[in-house]
């Protein structure tokens, strides 16, 4: 079949080869780092410079984050880090998720359903505790001085960009609750581009981390003001929420595509949608459909439907719920239920598939185990994605998230710390896998990603790390990305300025109510040809403007014979990618 290039002009931008790429993957041999803002970025290589490591490197991009990036993330939310450890070969995933508070029952929430804003949306911010976790085992700087550039911009304050003036503009919790609008919108009036938001409380609160470490945030003073202030505004979050929690170590989970090792982050994250898609898209000959064709897409959201039809039947949190993960992710399951994918039609009403069947080990009934059913709209993202490589080999990939934009759009009193409002991925219907219980953790759609040639711990070459914000499409948005690079070996930058794809699917969207219409969305760069090949393949397809698509990945790639570190940054946001 004829190879199809995803855009009317493939290879004359400016730094297209196989596909177009208007801004150059950055190049270096000693570091390289990928974050959604240039300050964020920037913090990162200042450590490294100073003869830090990837994980004090993200510990600097991690706070500064918070700082200059607080529509997606920051120490009041939650996320997974995974890091390699070259000398080692280790590769393991440290969980920051917290739990829903003990006093969040699901009858508290009946019959008016689950607020998107305000104090009674918030869950236990679990990143700070993985954040020092991850630096206790790793780290080589102290932890003051990796925290430094995050206080600094703090102090000095940060312009704000066009798209977070947009945010500030659209989010009424942040323009009018007293707190939040004390920063983003002073004398009620929202910031414009360009003007400066100062945050010195919050440089109070990461001074006190810097020299207290994490008991200060979970039971210390800063516990006790984010509990003052919860109280106060009638919310659920407890003295003993914070101090139950702890972030945890765990074993990534892994697939191989087309002879490399996919690594992603195991329940309570959806990685393991990534990699069943990556199982199921294998069995399909991509590079002779062509990047970009009809039939290279459809193919992968086939395998985006019955991959999202398993999760909403088996993903909870396995403290609770014994998820199936050996089954679903074994390629013996992706042959059977790659059987129902047809090349030329679009399926609807898919179901979930009986990965029991193909796992050795039988379902624990001390634990709930029970299928899915729900009804289920898409919400801008509060999640942000970096990376980092060090001169070492090490590496750092990266989610830490508040949920929707500025989370809750509630800042914890005079502590500075911006809220989440994760208590909106819970599902309150009696019956489905995932409902709200109180004390334990909700479902993830964030997966940090890492590529080798081979298992890590068998010496196999780190050669991409990656990953993007954006709530169910993250695992969308990495297929897209590993199948360019590996089918058809596109470089970094082509990769994340590619035109994307987002399939919505019923029934099956992490956030509360969880419903959407069906469509297959995707950037107006795409020729017409192939819009009109899926349309007649079944598809309701539905354009998002030239680069309109969701997440803002970044990647960097680690190439096999000069060990350059090329690294790039999805143009869709703020995000920057530096290269030393």
């Amino acid at each position: 079949m004829k190879n199809h290039s995803n855009t009317h002009h493939a290879g004359q931008s400016p730094h297209g080869r196989r596909s177009d790429s208007y801004i150059p993957p950055r190049m270096g041999l000693n570091g390289a780092v990928v974050a959604n803002h240039p300050l964020a970025a920037l913090a990162g290589m200042t450590i490294l410079q100073r003869g830090g490591n990837a994980v004090d490197a993200a510990i600097a991009i991690g706070f500064a984050l918070g700082v200059v990036e607080p529509t997606g993330s920051g120490i009041g939310g939650d996320g997974f880090l995974m890091v390699y450890k070259k000398e080692t070969g280790v590769v393991e995933v440290a969980n920051g998720t917290g739990a829903a508070p003990l006093a969040a029952t699901r009858d508290r929430f009946l019959p008016d359903g689950i607020p998107m804003k305000g104090i009674l949306s918030v869950s236990v911010p679990g990143i700070l505790d993985a954040l020092l976790m991850a630096h206790d085992k790793y780290g080589r700087l102290k932890l003051s001085e990796c925290i430094e550039p995050a206080i600094a911009l703090c102090e000095s304050g940060v312009p704000i960009s066009h798209r977070q003036a947009d945010a500030i503009a659209h989010d009424e919790t942040v323009k009018t609750f007293p707190t939040s609008a004390a920063v983003w919108a002073p004398g009620g009036t929202p910031l414009k581009a360009g003007e400066i938001a100062r945050q010195p409380n919050l440089a109070k609160s990461y001074r006190a981390i810097a020299e207290g470490g994490r008991d200060v945030f979970y039971k210390g003073a800063l516990a006790r003001a984010i509990v003052r202030f919860s109280e106060e505004q009638g919310g659920l979050l407890s003295a003993t929420d914070l101090a139950r929690h702890k972030a945890t170590w765990m074993k990534p989970i892994s697939t191989r595509y087309r002879g490399h090792t996919v690594y992603e982050a195991p329940p309570n994250s959806s990685g393991h949608v990534l990699l069943q898609e990556l199982n199921l898209v294998e069995l399909f000959d991509m590079k002779s459909f062509g990047f970009g064709s009809a039939d290279a897409i459809h193919v992968m959201v086939e395998a985006k439907k019955l991959a999202f039809a398993d999760r909403e039947a088996y993903l909870a949190d396995p403290d609770a719920v014994d998820v199936p993960i050996e089954g679903l992710i074994s390629k013996e399951y992706a042959k059977e239920r790659a059987k129902s994918i047809s090349v030329e039609r679009a399926a609807t009403g898919v179901k979930e598939g009986d990965p029991w069947s193909f796992q050795k080990q039988a379902p624990d009934r001390r634990k709930r185990f029970r299928r899915a059913w729900q009804k289920v709209t898409e919400r801008t993202s509060g999640t942000t994605h970096f990376c980092v490589v060090d001169r070492w080999g090490n590496a750092v990939s990266e989610l830490q998230s508040l949920q929707t934009g500025f989370g809750s759009g509630l800042i914890a009193g005079d502590t500075g710390i911006l809220l989440n409002n994760r208590m909106t991925y819970w599902h309150l219907e009696d019956g489905h896998i995932d409902v709200l219980r109180p004390g334990q953790k909700v479902r993830h759609t964030m997966n940090p990603v890492m590529v080798f040639s081979g298992a890590a711990e068998r010496s196999g070459r780190l050669e991409l790390v990656c990953g993007t914000p954006g709530g169910d499409t993250q695992v969308q948005t990495n297929l897209q990305m590993i199948t360019a690079a590996f089918d058809y070996g596109l470089n970094p930058s082509e990769i994340v300025e590619a035109n994307r794809w987002t399939h919505l699917q019923n029934a099956m969207l992490s956030t509360y109510p969880h419903t959407t219409h069906e469509a297959l969305q995707i950037e107006s760069r795409i020729e017409q040809a192939a819009l009109d090949q899926l349309r007649k393949k079944g598809h309701t397809v539905e354009s998002t403007g030239p680069w309109g698509g969701a997440g803002s990945a970044g990647m960097i790639q680690v190439l096999k014979d000069s060990a350059a570190l090329v690294a790039a940054a999805d143009p869709r946001r703020d995000g920057l990618a530096l290269a030393w």
